[in-house]
């Protein structure tokens, strides 16, 4: 017998997701077939590249200048009153985040065909000593652990002082899966006996496509839908105040959003960056913390 109300349709909320991951993964393709003549998804054009390795190049400079100048944790170049705030957050636990680089309105730098994430995070580790931090940071070979699930294997492919080759799989949710295969060069110097930085960059991304399974295979460049395309990486680390300061900035490359398609690809695409380095450097004091626990 009728009510008069409408009747809605109600569709499970875990279907509803998969509907969702589905819709993502196909608007994603036909976005990619817009640009790129192939049909497939888009690949990261000539122009695309250059537009961020001249931002990542600006990034370098800054940082060489601010360590010259002794100016080691960008909060110590803040107002007095906004420093003291920050130390304040600092050790009560927060993680500092802060968006570097151009203010767009969906949160990135654009450049042709690309969008670029340039992110800055500092956290506080109390009772930590310099070397404890970078005992976790360095090994490698168990960040499958200390970093899970966003790590899903790791290894040190191989060392030569302070310089590291290391592969890792990351994998990241969020509506869909997608997984990484990336190998990445790492130098570490050491600055004083309470400071150290280091330098990471990714030499090869590639997307994969079904993981954990026996079609299990990298994707082509013409076949990734560009969740990641570039990544670089600076830390900085202080032992002082009872604890070590951890400063991490870390500037990635994605595909941009097809027109009309920000309200539903923005958030995926845009929120990762902010999201993965945020639980990485909580991750990074837990690991410490659990490193020096007896």
């Amino acid at each position: 017998m009728a009510t008069g109300k409408s009747r809605q349709l109600q569709v499970p909320a875990g279907r509803w997701r998969h509907l969702l991951s589905w819709i993502l993964l196909a608007v994603l393709s036909i976005g990619g077939a817009a640009r790129d003549a192939s049909g497939g998804p888009p690949v990261p054009r000539e122009g695309t590249l250059h537009g961020y390795l001249d931002y990542v190049s600006k990034v370098e400079v800054r940082n060489r200048e601010e360590l010259n100048r002794g100016a080691f944790l960008w909060i110590d170049e803040l107002p007095e009153v906004e420093r003291t705030r920050a130390y304040e957050k600092l050790n009560q636990g927060s993680v500092l985040m802060k968006r570097v680089g151009k203010d767009e309105a969906e949160g990135a730098a654009k450049v042709s065909g690309g969008m670029i994430h340039d992110w800055e995070s500092m956290i506080f580790i109390p009772g930590a000593k310099l070397d404890q931090v970078l005992g976790v940071l360095q090994d490698y070979n168990r960040h499958s652990v200390y970093y899970a699930p966003d790590v899903e294997s790791a290894k040190i492919e191989s060392r030569q002082g302070d310089r590291y080759r290391v592969y890792m799989r990351f994998r990241r949710k969020k509506i869909v899966t997608v997984v990484l295969n990336t190998e990445q060069d790492v130098l570490y110097y050491r600055d004083s006996p309470t400071r150290e930085h280091s330098r990471s960059s990714a030499v090869r991304i590639r997307e994969v496509a079904n993981p954990g399974t026996k079609e299990e295979k990298e994707k082509t460049p013409g076949e990734e839908n560009g969740f990641l395309w570039q990544m670089e990486t600076w830390w900085r680390m202080e032992e002082r105040d009872g604890g070590v300061y951890v400063q991490n900035e870390a500037v990635t490359l994605t595909r941009d959003i097809p027109a009309g398609l920000g309200w539903l690809i923005g958030p995926f695409v845009t929120s990762i960056p902010k999201e993965t380095l945020e639980f990485t450097m909580n991750a990074t004091r837990e690991a410490v913390l659990g490193q020096s626990k007896p």
